[in-house]
């Protein structure tokens, strides 16, 4: 079974990036968190059998931490315009399970994409539902953009929304995890503030 992971990042920065968590402990701060949440996330996924796949905004960045053989360009438009497109391209490569995630999720762990991977041996789809109502991992086996449709992004009803899309397709649901988004967020995953 050929499986894929998707990332989306941002070049870190100063200003540009984590800004409501900017917002209360300042950009300096706000960018270390990003690149040790960017240093994370890239950990956990070496941990999974699966290939990796690094989509970029705005532009892709050369020698970075990331694998040069993997990087991708985020289309233009709206989350959901940039999330189908990003699945369609890993599902024409000729993989047969792909699974996205975020990359502000410092709770996520391998053990947790290798249930979600395994979750896709007999369900259609498998989500991983956040705290703040969102999501931190969707994954399907076959390429479905009707589940990114009429999604309000960025409110506390996009994991009810989804579900309600997938309807009566097989979803495995995952534990629920915390994205750092905000100041309070940080108090799950103390350690970003470490220097």
């Amino acid at each position: 079974m050929k499986n894929a992971l998707i990332t989306f990042v941002k070049k870190p920065i100063l200003g540009k990036t984590k800004t409501r968590l900017a917002a209360t402990i300042g950009d300096e701060k706000a960018l270390e968190v990003y690149i040790k949440l960017l240093e994370h996330t890239k950990k956990v996924a070496s941990l999974t059998p699966a290939d990796l796949h690094v989509f970029y905004a705005f532009d892709i960045v050369e020698d970075d931490m990331w694998n040069e053989d993997a990087k991708h360009l985020q289309v233009e438009g709206e989350l959901d315009v940039k999330i189908k497109a990003a699945f369609s391209k890993i599902f024409e490569m000729g993989y047969e399970k792909v699974v996205i995630i975020g990359s502000d999720c410092a709770e996520l762990n391998d053990e947790i994409l290798e249930q979600a991977f395994y979750g896709l041996d007999d369900h259609d789809f498998v989500i991983g539902p956040a705290l703040d109502g969102g999501y931190y991992l969707l994954g399907m086996k076959s390429y479905a953009p009707d589940v990114f449709d009429d999604i309000a992004w960025s409110t506390e009803t996009v994991f009810r929304s989804t579900l309600d899309r997938i309807g009566e397709r097989s979803c495995a649901t995952l534990p629920v995890l915390s994205d750092i988004d905000y100041e309070e967020d940080l108090k799950r995953a103390p350690w970003l503030l470490e220097d």
